[in-house]
């Protein structure tokens, strides 16, 4: 079922069918040929105009996979493409749910190349034994996980619509993603991608800010259903890319090191209500492209 009004979400807040729901393999793809995209900076306020290091943004994307790795995650790393600069953010073209790989539809001429990249669709498909779920050459605008942040243990998507999602895109990525509820709700102007507003937080509840939604009757509703599931960020925090996190096994918070810096005390009090504890990795460089550290993770379930 699709829910677009407010007043429809308060049945659809249950207790989930499993406790959390974390990946059990995450994969990320090199920043080769880093750069800024002026394609992306036309909808993304987040993006740095100024000089971009390529081998720094390697050296922390690396930095980041071996503390991935560390703290016992299981992470496929990939290379990366000159000819596709974003691809370092692979979340929002590829993306999974149990059995099948999902190719977005993506706004931007350099991202639709990125969705035929020929030699990740294989070795995301062919290693894993996925099928190929393709919305790329379809009639719409689905930028996957970056405009739907999903709650897997209640099999529940929350979709911003915007530049990068509109309505027949959030309807699809609900099939999809084969879910049992999704809402749906305008973005805040300025705003590009739900998942730099909101977190799931692996099942556990949700983050984010009330003011990146266009209309604020939304952060009413969830507080009502959530009390205490639902942790409320502020405007600093946000342009910090705080909601720009991901819970992942061993109750695991990840965030970056800016990110988790910006955190007020009663922020990270809240997230360690809930069972988690933040973990960072420094991502400065590569947070110059208008993406930090939820956007460099795609999953697999």
């Amino acid at each position: 079922m699709i829910v677009d009004s407010p007043a429809q979400f308060d049945s659809l807040w249950q207790p989930p069918a499993v406790a959390t729901c974390y990946p059990r393999v995450l994969f990320l793809r090199r920043p080769d040929g880093f750069r800024f995209s002026a394609d992306s900076a036309a909808d993304n306020v987040y993006m740095d105009g100024g000089r971009f290091d390529s081998e720094r943004a390697c050296a922390q994307w690396q930095g980041l996979v071996d503390r991935l790795r560390a703290a016992g995650q299981l992470v496929l790393a990939l290379p990366g493409d000159p000819q596709t600069p974003e691809a370092v953010f692979p979340n929002n073209v590829f993306a999974t749910a149990p059995g099948r790989l999902l190719i977005g539809a993506m706004r931007h001429t350099s991202r639709q190349y990125e969705a035929l990249h020929a030699p990740t669709r294989q070795l995301l498909g062919g290693l894993l034994g996925l099928e190929l779920h393709d919305l790329s050459q379809k009639s719409m605008v689905a930028e996957l996980t970056g405009s739907l942040v999903i709650d897997r243990a209640r099999r529940l998507g929350y979709c911003g619509l915007s530049e990068r999602c509109n309505r027949a895109g959030a309807e699809a990525m609900h099939q999809g993603f084969d879910l049992e509820h999704s809402v749906i709700f305008d973005l805040a102007e300025g705003e590009y991608h739900s998942n730099v507003v909101l977190s799931a937080m692996g099942g556990r509840g949700l983050l984010g800010y009330p003011g990146g939604l266009a209309d604020p009757e939304w952060f009413e509703v969830w507080r009502r259903a959530m009390g205490e599931q639902l942790i409320e960020i502020s405007l600093e925090e946000k342009n910090a890319f705080v909601a720009n996190c991901i819970a992942l096994g061993g109750d695991q918070l990840w965030m970056s090191a800016a990110a988790a810096s910006a955190l007020r005390r009663e922020t990270q009090t809240a997230i360690e209500r809930l069972g988690l504890t933040v973990h960072t990795a420094p991502l400065d460089e590569l947070e110059k492209a208008g993406g930090s550290l939820r956007c460099m993770i795609g999953e697999v379930y």
